[in-house]
Protein backbone atom coordinates (compact mmCIF):
# COMPACT_ATOMS: atom_id res chain seq x y z
CA UNK A 1 0.00 0.00 0.00
CA UNK A 2 2.80 2.37 0.94
CA UNK A 3 4.64 1.56 -2.30
CA UNK A 4 1.55 2.43 -4.34
CA UNK A 5 1.21 5.74 -2.50
CA UNK A 6 4.89 6.54 -3.08
CA UNK A 7 4.56 5.73 -6.77
CA UNK A 8 1.44 7.88 -7.04
CA UNK A 9 3.16 10.75 -5.25
CA UNK A 10 6.21 10.44 -7.50
CA UNK A 11 3.98 10.39 -10.56
CA UNK A 12 2.13 13.52 -9.41
CA UNK A 13 5.43 15.28 -8.65
CA UNK A 14 6.74 14.40 -12.11
CA UNK A 15 3.53 15.66 -13.66
CA UNK A 16 3.79 18.92 -11.70
CA UNK A 17 7.40 19.41 -12.81
CA UNK A 18 6.42 18.88 -16.44
CA UNK A 19 3.57 21.37 -16.10
CA UNK A 20 5.87 23.95 -14.50
CA UNK A 21 8.47 23.44 -17.21
CA UNK A 22 5.82 23.82 -19.91
CA UNK A 23 4.56 27.01 -18.28
CA UNK A 24 8.10 28.46 -18.17
CA UNK A 25 8.63 27.64 -21.85
CA UNK A 26 5.32 29.30 -22.63
CA UNK A 27 6.34 32.44 -20.74
CA UNK A 28 9.67 32.60 -22.56
CA UNK A 29 8.02 32.09 -25.94
CA UNK A 30 5.45 34.78 -25.16
CA UNK A 31 8.18 37.17 -24.04
CA UNK A 32 10.17 36.41 -27.19
CA UNK A 33 7.21 37.20 -29.43
CA UNK A 34 6.48 40.43 -27.58
CA UNK A 35 10.11 41.51 -27.67
CA UNK A 36 10.51 40.53 -31.32
CA UNK A 37 7.61 42.77 -32.34
CA UNK A 38 9.02 45.77 -30.46
CA UNK A 39 12.73 45.13 -30.96
CA UNK A 40 13.61 44.62 -34.62
CA UNK A 41 17.28 44.11 -33.76
CA UNK A 42 16.59 41.20 -31.41
CA UNK A 43 16.84 38.36 -33.93
CA UNK A 44 19.94 39.76 -35.71
CA UNK A 45 21.68 40.16 -32.34
CA UNK A 46 20.78 36.63 -31.25
CA UNK A 47 21.82 35.10 -34.57
CA UNK A 48 25.03 37.12 -34.54
CA UNK A 49 25.89 35.91 -31.03
CA UNK A 50 25.17 32.31 -32.01
CA UNK A 51 27.34 32.48 -35.13
CA UNK A 52 30.21 34.42 -33.59
CA UNK A 53 30.55 32.27 -30.46
CA UNK A 54 30.15 29.06 -32.43
CA UNK A 55 32.73 30.27 -34.95
CA UNK A 56 35.24 31.19 -32.25
CA UNK A 57 34.96 27.81 -30.54
CA UNK A 58 35.14 26.02 -33.90
CA UNK A 59 38.24 28.07 -34.80
CA UNK A 60 39.94 27.07 -31.57
CA UNK A 61 39.09 23.46 -32.30
CA UNK A 62 40.46 23.86 -35.82
CA UNK A 63 43.80 25.02 -34.44
CA UNK A 64 43.87 22.03 -32.12
CA UNK A 65 42.75 19.62 -34.80
CA UNK A 66 39.53 18.70 -32.99
CA UNK A 67 37.15 21.08 -34.75
CA UNK A 68 34.31 18.57 -35.26
CA UNK A 69 34.58 17.39 -31.69
CA UNK A 70 34.13 20.90 -30.25
CA UNK A 71 31.45 21.98 -32.74
CA UNK A 72 28.53 20.84 -30.51
CA UNK A 73 30.19 22.66 -27.62
CA UNK A 74 30.46 25.79 -29.74
CA UNK A 75 26.79 25.59 -30.70
CA UNK A 76 25.82 25.15 -27.05
CA UNK A 77 27.84 28.21 -26.01
CA UNK A 78 26.41 30.14 -28.95
CA UNK A 79 22.86 29.32 -27.88
CA UNK A 80 23.71 30.37 -24.34
CA UNK A 81 25.04 33.72 -25.61
CA UNK A 82 21.87 34.23 -27.65
CA UNK A 83 19.69 33.49 -24.60
CA UNK A 84 21.70 35.94 -22.47
CA UNK A 85 21.27 38.68 -25.07
CA UNK A 86 17.55 37.93 -25.25
CA UNK A 87 17.20 38.18 -21.47
CA UNK A 88 19.10 41.45 -21.26
CA UNK A 89 17.14 43.08 -24.07
CA UNK A 90 13.85 41.98 -22.48
CA UNK A 91 14.99 43.42 -19.15
CA UNK A 92 16.03 46.68 -20.80
CA UNK A 93 12.67 46.91 -22.53
CA UNK A 94 10.77 46.33 -19.27
CA UNK A 95 12.75 49.01 -17.44
CA UNK A 96 12.30 51.45 -20.32
CA UNK A 97 8.53 51.03 -20.11
CA UNK A 98 8.52 51.35 -16.33
CA UNK A 99 10.81 54.39 -16.22
CA UNK A 100 9.01 57.53 -15.09
CA UNK A 101 5.85 55.81 -13.89
CA UNK A 102 4.75 56.31 -10.27
CA UNK A 103 5.89 53.38 -8.16
CA UNK A 104 8.48 52.16 -10.66
CA UNK A 105 11.29 52.33 -8.09
CA UNK A 106 9.28 50.24 -5.63
CA UNK A 107 8.72 47.65 -8.35
CA UNK A 108 12.44 47.54 -9.14
CA UNK A 109 13.33 47.16 -5.46
CA UNK A 110 10.96 44.22 -5.07
CA UNK A 111 13.11 42.38 -7.63
CA UNK A 112 16.32 42.76 -5.61
CA UNK A 113 18.23 39.53 -5.24
CA UNK A 114 19.72 38.64 -1.89
CA UNK A 115 18.90 39.42 1.74
CA UNK A 116 17.29 42.81 1.28
CA UNK A 117 14.33 43.99 3.34
CA UNK A 118 12.18 46.35 1.28
CA UNK A 119 9.40 48.50 2.69
CA UNK A 120 7.70 50.46 -0.11
CA UNK A 121 6.35 53.95 0.36
CA UNK A 122 7.34 54.76 3.93
CA UNK A 123 6.67 58.41 3.05
CA UNK A 124 4.81 60.06 0.21
CA UNK A 125 2.80 62.97 -1.12
CA UNK A 126 -0.56 63.33 -2.85
CA UNK A 127 1.41 63.97 -6.08
CA UNK A 128 2.58 60.31 -5.94
CA UNK A 129 6.12 61.14 -4.84
CA UNK A 130 7.39 58.39 -2.56
CA UNK A 131 10.30 57.27 -0.41
CA UNK A 132 10.97 53.54 -0.09
CA UNK A 133 13.14 51.98 2.58
CA UNK A 134 15.64 49.19 1.97
CA UNK A 135 17.58 47.44 4.74
CA UNK A 136 20.62 45.38 3.82
CA UNK A 137 24.30 44.84 4.43
CA UNK A 138 25.14 48.50 3.64
CA UNK A 139 22.68 49.75 6.28
CA UNK A 140 19.47 51.64 5.52
CA UNK A 141 18.90 52.98 2.02
CA UNK A 142 16.12 55.48 1.39
CA UNK A 143 15.09 55.47 -2.27
CA UNK A 144 12.99 58.40 -3.50
CA UNK A 145 11.08 58.86 -6.74
CA UNK A 146 9.11 61.87 -7.92
CA UNK A 147 9.68 65.60 -8.34
CA UNK A 148 13.19 66.45 -7.05
CA UNK A 149 12.12 69.55 -5.11
CA UNK A 150 9.49 67.55 -3.23
CA UNK A 151 11.39 64.32 -2.62
CA UNK A 152 14.32 66.29 -1.22
CA UNK A 153 12.12 67.35 1.70
CA UNK A 154 10.66 63.87 2.04
CA UNK A 155 14.12 62.32 2.17
CA UNK A 156 15.35 64.79 4.78
CA UNK A 157 12.35 64.13 7.02
CA UNK A 158 12.54 60.35 6.68
CA UNK A 159 16.30 60.34 7.19
CA UNK A 160 15.88 62.32 10.41
CA UNK A 161 13.17 59.97 11.70
CA UNK A 162 15.21 56.90 10.79
CA UNK A 163 18.39 58.21 12.41
CA UNK A 164 16.56 58.75 15.69
CA UNK A 165 15.69 55.05 15.74
CA UNK A 166 18.85 53.34 14.47
CA UNK A 167 21.54 55.66 15.83
CA UNK A 168 24.93 55.31 14.14
CA UNK A 169 23.85 52.78 11.49
CA UNK A 170 24.75 54.16 8.01
CA UNK A 171 21.90 55.73 6.07
CA UNK A 172 22.14 56.24 2.30
CA UNK A 173 19.71 58.22 0.19
CA UNK A 174 19.06 57.70 -3.51
CA UNK A 175 16.87 59.68 -5.89
CA UNK A 176 15.71 57.84 -9.00
CA UNK A 177 15.84 59.91 -12.16
CA UNK A 178 17.97 61.11 -15.04
CA UNK A 179 19.37 64.35 -13.62
CA UNK A 180 22.87 64.82 -12.27
CA UNK A 181 23.36 63.04 -8.97
CA UNK A 182 20.35 60.78 -9.54
CA UNK A 183 20.31 57.07 -10.34
CA UNK A 184 18.48 55.77 -13.39
CA UNK A 185 15.83 53.15 -12.73
CA UNK A 186 17.62 50.46 -14.75
CA UNK A 187 20.79 51.05 -12.70
CA UNK A 188 19.08 51.14 -9.30
CA UNK A 189 19.70 47.53 -8.32
CA UNK A 190 23.32 47.69 -9.46
CA UNK A 191 23.83 50.91 -7.46
CA UNK A 192 22.59 49.27 -4.27
CA UNK A 193 24.72 46.18 -4.87
CA UNK A 194 27.85 48.33 -5.08
CA UNK A 195 27.34 49.94 -1.67
CA UNK A 196 29.80 48.77 1.02
CA UNK A 197 28.84 46.07 3.51
CA UNK A 198 28.56 47.67 6.93
CA UNK A 199 26.22 45.30 8.77
CA UNK A 200 26.26 41.66 9.71
CA UNK A 201 23.14 39.59 8.97
CA UNK A 202 22.16 39.58 12.64
CA UNK A 203 22.35 43.38 12.71
CA UNK A 204 19.96 43.59 9.75
CA UNK A 205 17.30 41.81 11.81
CA UNK A 206 17.83 44.21 14.71
CA UNK A 207 17.56 47.28 12.47
CA UNK A 208 14.41 45.91 10.84
CA UNK A 209 12.75 45.42 14.22
CA UNK A 210 13.67 48.94 15.31
CA UNK A 211 12.16 50.41 12.15
CA UNK A 212 9.01 48.28 12.21
CA UNK A 213 7.15 51.05 14.02
CA UNK A 214 7.85 53.45 11.14
CA UNK A 215 6.61 51.11 8.41
CA UNK A 216 2.95 52.07 8.81
CA UNK A 217 3.48 55.81 8.35
CA UNK A 218 3.98 55.84 4.57
CA UNK A 219 1.44 56.72 1.92
CA UNK A 220 0.00 53.97 -0.21
CA UNK A 221 1.36 53.32 -3.64
CA UNK A 222 -0.79 54.32 -6.64
CA UNK A 223 -3.35 51.73 -7.66
CA UNK A 224 -3.79 50.10 -11.04
CA UNK A 225 -1.41 48.31 -13.40
CA UNK A 226 2.10 49.39 -12.41
CA UNK A 227 4.41 49.50 -14.21
CA UNK A 228 3.93 48.30 -17.77
CA UNK A 229 6.00 45.23 -18.37
CA UNK A 230 5.92 44.17 -14.72
CA UNK A 231 4.00 41.07 -15.78
CA UNK A 232 7.25 39.91 -17.37
CA UNK A 233 8.94 39.73 -13.95
CA UNK A 234 8.65 35.95 -13.91
CA UNK A 235 10.35 35.80 -17.30
CA UNK A 236 13.31 37.79 -15.96
CA UNK A 237 13.62 35.41 -13.02
CA UNK A 238 13.44 32.46 -15.38
CA UNK A 239 16.18 33.95 -17.54
CA UNK A 240 18.37 34.52 -14.47
CA UNK A 241 17.94 30.92 -13.40
CA UNK A 242 19.07 29.79 -16.86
Amino acid sequence: MADKQDKAAAKEAKKARKAASKAKRGQIFQAFNMQRKEDKALIPWMLGALLVVTGVVFGIGLLLGIEWFVLPVGIAFGLLAAVIIFGRRVQKNVYTKADGQPGAAAWALENLRGRWRVTPSVAGTTQLDAVHRVIGRPGVILVAEGAPHRVKTLLAQEKKRTARVIGEIPIYDVVVGHDQGQVELRHLQRHLMKLPNNLRPAQIDVVEKRLAALASRGAALPKGPMPQGAKMRSVQRTMRRR
